[in-house]
């Protein structure tokens, strides 16, 4: 707290306000300095905005200069992010910024053409200095005070800036502390990774509850292809990740057991824990954790105890897995920014895979009719909508979208569409937005169709494209590198990744694959493609074809594969 302070004092000293109208970018990597930043803002009631790499050039460009936030001051880790923003002040783009200030070392003579454009760049260390020379007494915010303003990056338009209070924060940390204080939740003993982007609210709020119970943050070097080694060297007891880099640790189990036999026995040992789990017996000192599991588990560490998963929804069959065979705690949290980041979460005790877990006592959740997708919720159906202390504000300086996501009576409505399962969890099943007719009237919605192709073996990522011109469905589909080829080589056909993916006999398996997969699950002739083509790139957020959070940007797939669409269409007719 002390370098907290000093460096909110050394900003007060160099002409920033403590009031809730002042804000400060922060453009870095994650890192202790991040934190520091974050709290320095808050000591004296300023308001933190994260910019971040995946935004892009154009929105960094949107939320400094647009007069959405008025930023003068930003605070970023690397010269090169200095020098990103000082080229859009030398172009007159954000003519707004004043001050970077740099908790890297730099050589003053790298940011020399700061002078020519009335930027001051300088180092951290130098602001803190000021701030312990000058220091003030802390201003703290209200409840109802700004905290954060969370750019989001939706799938199309620009940004939008989340207003989030100290209040909203307050709210959702103390709701799932409640669901986890008797149970699970931290102590001074335990050690967070710090690798999911600081930028986003869940990490974030599980970093709080962690410092809150005196416990450690450690963060990764910043390079995700070395997070194992960062595991390893800091064996850390809590881990929040993504369902996809679940995904990936799932695949790498199954890819490293080479034969039918090494599978059967690593399926047989997952169902014997599995049975323990489901009894509530979480353990790492068993048979099959000695002969199966233990490697797994060293290679995170050998200390986990608890992985919270947010951000999209985990496969059952993955979740359950994991549970058995890493002998920890996995715990599934739903919600969004705007819901500050959790709405639901797991609850202690119940391991049943499918679902989000029940509201947190924080908020209320309804379901809302949406007649046009058949769903209602008479039947325990429809869009899920979030009322309570911590749903937002409204999106900064944009009333039209806050009026069409806040309802006049406080409900936030997600998008998302649910169901009320049996045992009051909740269960997300479809998206209300990205539903479109074909041409003979049904309505479709390819995310519900992609989340059941996905189980496929062999397909690592995919994109269902139709339209009211259309009859039907096609997709494009990007291969699994580390798991086709062993997958294509059981099936008698053998290959290079980039060969497999222009073998006709490969795209026939995967789409036989994928339709048995839509008719085990229910989907209608109509729901199901085709006609697929394999492509050999993933869908990246450096491509622009997933957003920040890792969802699929529908505009930009359609628009960068529209030639592949056209012809997969026209070898349909033919």
């Amino acid at each position: 707290m002390a370098r907290a302070e000093h460096l909110g004092s050394g900003l007060l000293h160099q002409g920033c306000l403590p009031n809730p109208n002042q804000f400060i970018g922060v453009f870095a990597q994650n890192r202790p300095e991040w934190i520091i930043s974050e709290l320095a803002c808050y000591t004296y009631s300023m308001v933190v905005v994260p910019l971040y790499d995946t935004l892009g050039a154009d929105a960094i460009r949107f939320i400094i200069n647009t007069g959405k936030t008025d930023i003068s001051t930003v605070i970023c880790d690397k010269i090169e992010k200095a020098q990103v923003l000082l080229d859009n002040v030398e172009r007159k783009e954000t003519p707004g910024l004043r001050r970077i200030i740099l908790m890297d070392a730099f050589d003053p003579a790298q940011v020399e053409k700061s002078k020519n454009c009335g930027v001051h760049v300088q180092a951290m260390q130098e602001v803190e200095a000021l701030g312990r020379e000058h220091h003030r007494k802390p201003i703290p915010p209200a409840p109802d005070d700004l905290s954060i303003v969370c750019f989001t990056s939706g799938t199309t338009g620009n940004p939008k800036g989340v207003m989030l209070t100290h209040g909203n924060v307050v709210a959702d940390f103390s709701g799932f502390l409640k669901v986890t204080d008797k149970v699970i939740f931290p102590n001074k003993d335990d050690c967070l990774i710090s690798f999911l982007p600081l930028a986003h609210m869940f990490e974030r709020l599980i970093e709080s509850v962690v410092y809150c119970h005196g416990g450690r943050i450690g963060f990764y070097q910043g390079d995700i292809r070395l997070l194992s080694d960062d595991m390893k060297a800091l064996r850390p007891t809590i881990f929040p990740v993504v369902p996809r880099l679940l995904n990936r640790m799932y695949d790498k189990i199954f890819s490293q057991a080479n034969t039918p036999l090494k599978r059967w026995l690593l399926n047989f040992a997952a169902k014997r824990k599995g049975a323990e789990v489901s009894s509530g017996i979480i353990r790492s000192d068993s048979i099959w954790d000695k002969i199966f599991f233990s490697k797994i588990q060293a290679s995170l560490g050998g200390r986990l105890r608890m992985i919270i998963t947010g951000a999209a929804p985990t496969s059952p069959t993955v979740l359950g897995f994991l549970r058995a065979a890493l002998g920890c705690q996995v715990y599934e949290a739903y919600g969004q920014t705007e819901c500050t980041a959790g709405c639901t979460y797991t609850t202690p005790g119940d391991w049943t895979p499918g679902h989000v877990g029940a509201p947190l006592p924080c908020n209320l959740i309804k379901l809302v009719d949406v007649p046009e997708k058949n769903y209602f919720a008479s039947k325990g159906e429809g869009e899920v909508c979030v009322k309570g202390p911590n749903v937002f504000k409204g999106y900064l300086k944009d009333p039209e979208r806050t009026a069409e996501t806040l309802d006049a009576d406080g409900w936030l409505h997600t998008g998302d569409i649910g169901k009320w399962l049996p045992n009051g969890t909740l269960k997300i099943i479809d998206r209300k937005k990205h539903i479109f007719k074909l041409a003979q009237g049904e309505y479709i919605s390819p995310e519900k169709i992609e989340n059941i192709y996905i189980r496929s073996e062999p397909v690592a990522q995919l994109y269902v494209h139709g339209d009211s011109l259309q009859s039907c469905l096609v997709g494009i589909v990007v291969p699994d590198p580390e798991i086709m080829p062993d997958w294509a080589k059981k099936k008698g056909i053998l290959g290079t990744y980039k060969d497999l993916c222009k073998n006709t006999e490969l795209k026939k398996a995967i789409l036989e694959d994928l339709v048995r997969l839509g008719k085990a699950s229910g989907l209608h002739s109509f729901e199901q493609v085709k006609n697929i083509y394999i492509h050999n790139e993933m869908f990246s957020i450096q491509n622009g074809l997933l957003t920040p959070t890792l969802k699929a940007k529908r505009p930009e797939l359609k628009e960068f594969f529209k030639q592949k669409i056209d012809q997969l269409y026209s070898s349909i007719s033919m």
